[in-house]
């Protein structure tokens, strides 16, 4: 099979193929990228493997960075793009079940391809657009299907998380997942425990925001693998609407704590101002009627966030809707008022709690809308107060 034109996104990266090629090189678009082309979907990143080794390479191109030069990539600074141009490689055990011991470089694309974790992920393509296909992965892309390259146990020792790639692959492209490396992914799934959460993490954030996020959510239910992540018990999606679609990765963690009442979002490594997203969305989803009081500290966006779970699970949503007061509210956060402390300090208000309890007290009457938001109105008041 081949391309009959190449993706605009592999000829703006030609230029780093043809010159390896002159070089006496060998070098093709691989992995993603080629899937995707093959499958018709958005192409994010242009990967490069080549037989020449990374000194080699540097020595062919002016501008270039070791982003992880000890596993063979160089990124390759180019007019048209930066990309990462990898050395084929083959490595070596997984003792640790989540690196190889030591990667060793070759010449030959085959050996490459064969330590790649799914057929689908095995494919390169030339700049004459044919497709080297060892491993069967054209027919598995017909089928629709994730299968691991080779023994399916080997691939999931080598790197557990290849088990949550499997579901973040299935949930994205909504591919099933081939039998035998579905049982490879139950049998190994301890192999987890092995894993930095962080790297669970970014598969499972992916996973959540796929379109075929709650089928693979039910197999990773079935696969057992929810076992050995933090916190985690199996997830049902039966009470939410087949068709729903998380908007962002606060709504998805959001709904997925509801789930899990004992999840605790710190050990899945999540910034504050993430948790800080998940924790307003959490409070607009127990309210059962929102105040002005409530748009304003917890803002528009995690109240609409809130109101789309309820609906997708059938529940009540409140009938004063957030929208409507935020468009009634005067100000939006403390820095939108029209006067300052300063301003306050300069009437003979002392510095301390009791100005901050009095700022404070402005802020609620603007926000109740029984104060104007103006320096006059503000001064007036505070006049009243002594």
């Amino acid at each position: 099979m081949k391309f009959e034109t190449l993706p605009q996104e592999f000829l703006q990266a030609r230029e780093i193929i043809e010159r390896l090629q002159e070089a006496g090189f060998e070098a093709y678009f691989v992995g993603g990228s080629v899937r995707d082309a093959l499958l018709g979907r958005t192409i994010h990143d242009v990967d490069i493997a080549t037989s020449a080794y990374p000194a080699e390479v540097k020595s062919i191109f002016s501008r270039t960075i070791d982003v992880g030069i000890e596993h063979g990539t160089v990124l390759v600074l180019t007019k048209s793009g930066d990309y990462e141009v990898t050395t084929f490689r083959t490595e070596s055990t997984y003792t640790d079940f989540r690196r190889p011991d030591h990667v060793d470089f070759v010449r030959e694309l085959r050996e490459d391809l064969k330590r790649r974790d799914f057929t689908i992920n095995a494919l390169a393509c030339n700049l004459s657009g044919e497709i080297i296909d060892l491993f069967d992965g054209l027919l598995d892309l017909k089928k629709r299907q994730i299968r691991a390259v080779g023994e399916a146990r080997a691939r999931f020792n080598e790197d557990a998380l290849r088990i949550m790639r499997a579901l973040r692959f299935s949930a994205t492209l909504g591919f099933e997942i081939e039998a035998a490396t579905a049982v490879a992914m139950a049998d190994r799934a301890p192999l987890l425990t092995k894993i930095s959460i962080e790297r669970i993490f970014i598969e499972l954030d992916k996973l959540l925001l796929a379109d075929g996020w709650q089928a693979a959510l039910r197999q990773l239910t079935e696969s057992g693998a929810w076992r050995y992540l933090p916190d985690f018990e199996a997830v049902s999606v039966a009470k939410i609407s087949a068709d729903f679609r998380f908007e962002n990765s606060a709504q998805a963690w959001a709904w997925l704590s509801l789930q899990l009442t004992q999840l605790n979002l710190r050990k899945w490594k999540l910034s504050n101002a993430q948790i800080k997203a998940i924790e307003k969305i959490h409070a607009a989803y127990k309210l059962e009627n929102y105040q002005l009081s409530d748009v304003y500290q917890l803002g528009l966006h995690a109240c609409t966030l809130a109101d789309a779970l309820k609906k997708a699970q059938n529940s009540p949503v409140s009938r004063s809707k957030p929208a409507a007061l935020d468009r009634q509210l005067q100000i939006h956060a403390p820095s939108e008022l029209a006067i300052k402390g300063a301003d306050l300090i300069v009437l003979g208000f002392e510095p301390g709690p009791k100005l901050g309890q009095l700022l404070k007290k402005i802020e609620h009457k603007i926000v109740m809308n029984t104060l104007k938001n103006t320096k006059k109105e503000i001064l007036d008041y505070v006049k009243t107060q002594g």
